[in-house]
């Protein structure tokens, strides 16, 4: 089952786009929806940094995305947007959780069997877990 998420051009001109599902064991999950210049032209990760249970895109500030990669903001480590691998940092050698998207016509669908969409943005509670005040991350 296909379900239209948005278009390849809104994730381009956004950055980012960011959306809540829930998978085979009952978890609701978002899903952050990059650009990618090296595959095809949209990639879709669990919004989870592997080093920490950190978030990659938040409500307040978006994804951070420099260079082909999606920066995390607790520690810096950057994961590429099209593989979702990571070179450096804390999550060096780890790979974020993929989800299956798929692209026809310009519009991105989520196509992923594990997946069911439920919203579009984030998780609707007003718990933050956002980066402490010990980040490291410098710009």
């Amino acid at each position: 089952m296909r379900y239209r998420l948005t278009s390849v051009d809104a994730v381009r001109a956004e950055g980012s786009y960011l959306f809540t599902g829930r998978d085979d064991d009952g978890e609701e999950r978002e899903v952050l929806v990059v650009p990618c210049e090296d595959g095809p032209p949209v990639e879709a990760w669990v919004n989870r940094c592997t080093h920490e249970d950190q978030r990659l895109y938040r409500e307040d500030v978006g994804a951070v995305i420099r260079d082909g990669g999606i920066v995390c903001p607790k520690h810096g480590s950057v994961f590429d947007s099209c593989s979702g691998g990571c070179e450096n940092g804390p999550a060096a050698d780890s790979v974020l959780s993929p989800v299956d998207v798929s692209v026809e016509d310009g519009e991105v669908y989520l196509t992923d069997d594990g997946f069911r969409f439920l919203r579009e943005g984030g998780r609707q509670d007003d718990e933050d877990d956002g980066p402490s005040s010990t980040s490291h991350l410098r710009f």
